[in-house]
């Protein structure tokens, strides 16, 4: 759950403003809520995105954050220094801002988000501890273990579209897994751009992560994927946890409708 700036401790906030040469502003982070602070920082020498933690779960997320966006090139935000300091983790990295990526079919935003993932698809996972395809979703699937280090939330509210190409956000999820599971974790998000499932399938042809997965892999993680998102939107009113029941569904159907 997100705190306002005001939880931080004195000294905390202190390490911060010496960093951006004082706070002139801080403007909170409309969505997300992996880190218990995450706001954008202006101050008289730099303006930065902070994200601070200090409980366990936002702690460990903040940890996998910052080791991924190490070992990654370019795609996410560089991080500009972090530091520690009375339990808590905080870490000021490069604002990166834009509009959100389009996965409307037909949208160029398809051809950069092709780019990207082509640029990350054979990024290995550093040593250390990652999440697991299990953990981090919660269901297991045979061939999901890889030593691929995946974003595993391509969603476009993560996906920043700049002059230079496409930025990804957020790291806080990044597992280490077979690179095929970053694709059938996108078949979500082109279906809710606009793609029909068999449209979104089409796509992803041209990585071969995934014309080289078995089909009954992909049929069994369209199926239990289907199954989590179905079960939590019976205890959410969250319009986000019901059209990823949808989407992930309507995939399911696709994928169970081939082997009729």
């Amino acid at each position: 759950m997100r705190s306002d700036w005001a939880a931080l401790p004195d000294a905390v906030a202190a390490e911060i403003a010496a960093r951006v040469g004082g706070i002139i502003d801080v403007y909170p982070a409309q969505s997300g809520n992996h880190a218990e602070i995450a706001s954008t920082v202006t101050g008289s020498t730099d303006t930065v995105f902070v994200k601070a933690a200090s409980t366990d779960l936002s702690l460990r997320s903040l940890r996998y954050e910052l080791a991924a966006t190490s070992a990654v090139d370019w795609y996410p935000p560089a991080v500009r220094w972090h530091l520690q300091r009375d339990g808590w983790l905080v870490v000021g990295a490069e604002l990166i801002d834009g509009p959100h990526a389009d996965l409307s079919p037909g949208s160029t935003d398809l051809d950069l988000l092709g780019v990207a993932i082509k640029g990350l698809q054979a990024t290995p996972a550093p040593p250390g501890r990652w999440f697991t395809p299990e953990g981090r979703l919660g269901f297991s699937v045979s061939g999901m273990d890889g030593g691929a280090l995946i974003h595993s939330d391509l969603n476009p509210a993560n996906l920043i579209v700049m002059t230079n190409g496409l930025r990804v956000v957020d790291w806080a999820y990044a597992t280490k897994a077979a690179p095929w599971v970053e694709l059938a974790l996108l078949v979500q998000w082109l279906i809710g751009g606009g793609h029909t499932a068999a449209q979104a399938e089409q796509w992803l042809a041209q990585f071969p992560a995934w014309t080289t997965t078995d089909l009954s892999t992909l049929d069994q993680f369209a199926s239990r994927n289907a199954f989590k998102w179905s079960a939590k939107s019976l205890h959410s009113r969250e319009k986000w946890a019901h059209d990823l029941a949808a989407w992930t569904g309507e995939w399911a159907a696709h994928r169970q409708g081939r082997r009729a």
